[in-house]
């Protein structure tokens, strides 16, 4: 069954706004409320990035303004007297090629917490950003895209789904026929649940000969 064919570099950003780890801390406020974004990467040279500056960095300088910080405390109060990006950045950054999968790209969002991740090349400089929201354009695909997807690249290969059809509403994929092989049902379920768009998979299979 074939794998999900689309890349990060298909739904990220490809002008990223970046710092140079000399910006002062009202620029990188001022920046991210321009720009909307709750993170920005941090650039070194020709474009390589170093760090991540994100709301989570710039917060300390608030919350221990007048509260004097616990023990467990004492790393992120570091970061309240911080004033230019190379202080404030989290490094090494959290990043992903553009070559990963959605898949892959949401899973280090997830285990990570951070909500957007500098795309960089093989030598780690920056081509992009990609944030949760991109990777949550797929599910704007329409039903007829998705239905013709399924049929091309899942159903139209074996020739023990070749008797099989879909249809999709909502993003739920319905797929009904013939089946003989119940071995291929989780197989075939996967495959459809790895195209991009769709929400759930419901499989409506019955025997060859039965009545339909």
């Amino acid at each position: 069954m074939p794998a999900s064919r689309y890349t990060v570099s298909d739904v990220m950003t490809h002008t990223a706004i970046a710092i140079g780890r000399e910006a002062p801390y009202k620029e990188i406020v001022a920046l991210m409320d321009q720009w909307k974004v709750s993170a920005l990467p941090v650039l070194e040279g020709e474009g390589r990035v170093i760090g991540v500056v994100s709301e989570a960095d710039l917060l300390p300088k608030e919350e221990f303004r007048t509260d004097e910080p616990r023990p467990d405390e004492f790393a992120a109060a570091a970061k309240a007297g911080a004033v230019r990006a190379g202080e404030l950045m989290s490094s090494p950054a959290v990043t992903v090629h553009p070559d990963a999968t959605l898949a892959e790209a949401a899973r280090i969002m997830a285990t990570r917490k951070v909500k957007r991740l500098p795309v960089v090349n093989g030598v780690g400089m920056l081509e992009g950003v990609v944030s949760r929201s991109d990777l949550l354009k797929v599910f704007l695909r329409t039903d007829a895209e998705i239905e013709e997807d399924i049929r091309r690249s899942v159903l139209g290969e074996p020739a023990a789904t070749s008797e099989l059809d879909v249809m999709v509403a909502d993003g739920v994929a319905t797929i009904r026929g013939p089946l003989s092989d119940r071995s291929m049902v989780p197989l075939v379920a996967r495959a459809v649940r790895a195209v991009e768009g769709v929400v759930d998979v419901r499989m409506d299979l019955g025997a060859p000969g039965d009545a339909p």
